[in-house]
C-alpha cells in the first residue's frame, strides 16, 4: 500500500512542446504514477453546447473519451462509475477520485496527468482539483511550429481531420505562450524550458522534484524510456527515444523554405522565453 497520497500534479503545455519527453522522466520516479493522455477536461466542457454550459452539464463527448481512456489503461469497468448525465462538477470529483485509486493501486503516492491541450482549461483544473499543482512545459517556438506542421501533415486524422497550415500552428503556440505568461508568478505553477531540460536534465528534475514534493531518483534518467513505452500506446507521432535528445532541431530548416522561415521568425519575435529561464544554480 502507498503511503498517504499527495498532491496532483498536472503537466501542460502547447502540443508538441516535448511533453511526452518530461512525463516519462516525471513517472520514472518511483513515487509518480501517469497514464496516457486522458483529454478529460478537453472533453468534459460543453464549448459546443451553450445549454449544458449554461447549466454546468458534462458535454457528450466525455462518455467515449472516458470509455477510450479505461480501455487503454485496462480498467473498462470504471466507466460504469459515471452517470449518463452530470454535471461538470461531479464528472470531475469522480475521475479524480479514480486517479487516486489507481495511483494506490500501483503502490504509489502521487499522480500525474499530461495532456498538452489542457492549458487551455486551467481555470477548470484549479476550480475543480484540490490543491493542484501545474507544471508548464514552453518550447522554442519556431521548433513548435515546425513540429505541429509536421505531424498534422503526417497524421491528420489525429489532429482534428485536416492538416495545420503555418498560421494555425503559429497561432497555436502563440496561444499557449500567452496562457504560461499569464501563470509566471502562480506558486502553485511551474514553468519549465524544454530547451533547459535537455541541456540539464538532472538540474531541471532536481527543480521539479523539489516543486512536487519529493526527493531527486537516479530512476528518473536510467528508466524513463521503458515508463514512456506504457505512456504513448502508440498514439500518432509520440514518441520518447532512449536518449535525451539534442535541443539543435533541424525540423524547421527542413521543412520551410528561407520565405516560410522569415515568416515565422518575424511572427514569433515578440514572444521572448528567457523570463521562463529556471535558476539552476
Amino acid at each position: 500500500m502507498a503511503s498517504k497520497i499527495s498532491t496532483p500534479i498536472f503537466l501542460v503545455g502547447c502540443p508538441r512542446s516535448g511533453t511526452t519527453l518530461l512525463q516519462s522522466l516525471l513517472a520514472a520516479h518511483p513515487k509518480i504514477a501517469s497514464f496516457p493522455e486522458s483529454k478529460f477536461f478537453h472533453f468534459i466542457v460543453p464549448e459546443y453546447e451553450p445549454r449544458r454550459q449554461a447549466l454546468g452539464i458534462a458535454s457528450r463527448r466525455i462518455k467515449p473519451a472516458l470509455e477510450k481512456f479505461f480501455n487503454n489503461i485496462g480498467h473498462t469497468e470504471m466507466v460504469q462509475q459515471f452517470p449518463k448525465v452530470g454535471l461538470i462538477g461531479q464528472y470531475t470529483r469522480k475521475f479524480i477520485k479514480i486517479l487516486y485509486l489507481l495511483t494506490e493501486e500501483q503502490g504509489k503516492s502521487i499522480w500525474l496527468e499530461k495532456t498538452p491541450n489542457h492549458i487551455y482549461y486551467l481555470e477548470y483544473i484549479e476550480k475543480f482539483v484540490r490543491g493542484v499543482k501545474i507544471i508548464h512545459l514552453v518550447r522554442s517556438g519556431a521548433d513548435v511550429v515546425a513540429s505541429l506542421y509536421e505531424v498534422t501533415h503526417k497524421y491528420p486524422k489525429s489532429w482534428g481531420g485536416t492538416p495545420w497550415d503555418i498560421d494555425l500552428c503559429i497561432e497555436r503556440w502563440i496561444r499557449a505562450y500567452k496562457i504560461s505568461l499569464s501563470y509566471l508568478n502562480e506558486p502553485n505553477h511551474l514553468i519549465v524550458r524544454y530547451e533547459q531540460l535537455l541541456e540539464n536534465p538532472q538540474t531541471v528534475l532536481e527543480k521539479l522534484c523539489e516543486f512536487i514534493g519529493v526527493e531527486w531518483h537516479e530512476t528518473m534518467l536510467t528508466d524513463y524510456s521503458v515508463v514512456s513505452e506504457k505512456l504513448t500506446l502508440g498514439q500518432a507521432g509520440r514518441t520518447v527515444i532512449p536518449v535525451i535528445p539534442s535541443a539543435n532541431s533541424q525540423k524547421f530548416y527542413r521543412l520551410f523554405d528561407a520565405a516560410q522561415r522569415q515568416y515565422i521568425l518575424n511572427r514569433l519575435s515578440e514572444f521572448s522565453l528567457d523570463k521562463f529561464n529556471l535558476k539552476l544554480n
